[in-house]
């Protein structure tokens, strides 16, 4: 189940994930040991503040040189095989890349970038929700 909120304790979050635009055109990455594509984003490391966490994760994942990045909302996934179904909280952000490196230097074998969601997704359950409600909110 995925939920979302306005804001929520700093403490609490441990992902960020973001919603990236590259040309008018979304980016998605691939995995090297998937055949699936994902919202680039991670974990947050030791000390690390999240929005320091979402610039870090998407210039690893997408080789992102120049970009602008908000935060949208905080989301909460809650599934049986997640943490021991304890709810786990992240950050939502957006960014519009305008300069991409030639290389990447992560697990992140390639970006492709997209007009609408791909089909195979490495977390089907979750990404759709959460690019839905960054649409929503965009929106209005």
């Amino acid at each position: 189940m995925v939920r979302f909120y306005e804001s929520a304790d700093d403490s609490l979050l441990k992902f960020a994930v973001i919603i990236a635009e590259y040309q008018g055109k979304q980016v998605w990455c691939k995995h090297k040991e998937r055949d699936t594509y994902e919202i680039p984003g991670g974990h947050r490391e030791a000390g690390e503040r999240i929005d320091d966490t979402a610039r870090r994760e998407l210039a690893e994942e997408t080789g992102a040189i120049a970009f602008e990045i908000e935060p949208v909302c905080v989301y909460s996934v809650t599934a049986p095989d997640n943490f021991d179904g304890r709810e786990t909280f992240g950050m939502l952000y957006h960014a519009v890349i305008t300069k991409l490196s030639k290389e990447l230097y992560s697990e992140i074998e390639r970006i492709e970038l997209f007009d609408d969601m791909p089909e195979k997704l490495t977390y089907p359950d979750i990404q759709p929700k959460l690019t839905r409600e960054w649409r929503r909110r965009n929106q209005a």
